[in-house]
């Protein structure tokens, strides 16, 4: 299968680390695998699957773009709907000895790319996305951003919206410039909004 343009849409929980080891495998077990279903039907822009990755979730959306305001409002449907999850699930194990793990160890950050050489490869019944920008979106998700949750987008994704329609201000919270240099790859400019004031 040839290689074509994509958009790699990569939500994946912050403090996943921490709380497996801090939490119990009964409670750990229930926990994350709710939160990542919350988000798998949170998609209302017709993003695919490829990958679910044990804190994250691997969407992938080939051909047009859809309109950056409605992408942006993807994402903050998905750390909404996360976060109505948290709460649900803090509240069903009220009587748990670690349930304040839950809302205090756990959160959301997305992580938006745009692959132009990315291969979609069916395996099975999944789809395997391969390629450097795969890589590379895989990459962003290690960051310097001081704040834990976020949306970041890839400079390779906002160049492919034009400048008057990208808003940098949305109300809730606003665009901020950033980089990160990496390994075998250098310098990667992106963008990142703070999603807490969402919930704050």
């Amino acid at each position: 299968m040839g290689s074509e343009s994509i958009l790699i849409c990569i939500p994946d929980i912050s403090g996943f680390t921490q709380f497996m080891s801090k939490t119990n495998i009964e409670l750990s077990s229930e926990v994350i695998p709710a939160l990542l279903n919350k988000v798998i039907y949170a998609n209302q822009i017709g993003l695919k699957v490829s990958e679910i990755e044990g804190d994250a979730v691997l969407f992938f959306k080939p051909g047009e773009l859809p309109p950056f305001k409605e992408l942006i409002g993807q994402c903050r449907k998905f750390y909404e709907e996360f976060y109505i999850q948290l709460n649900v699930l803090h509240e069903k194990y009220k009587n748990h000895d670690e349930k304040d793990h839950i809302p205090e160890m756990l959160g959301l950050k997305i992580v938006l790319h745009y692959g132009k050489q990315v291969s979609a490869v069916p395996i099975g019944k999944n789809i395997k996305l391969m390629g450097e920008d795969v890589i590379v979106a895989h990459r962003l998700l290690k960051n310097d951003i001081p704040i834990d949750e976020y949306i970041l987008i890839s400079q390779d994704l906002l160049s492919e919206y034009k400048e008057n329609i990208i808003e940098r201000n949305f109300g809730w919270g606003q665009l901020h410039d950033h980089q990160t240099n990496y390994k075998h790859i250098g310098e990667v400019n992106y963008s990142y909004i703070n999603l807490k004031p969402l919930i704050s």
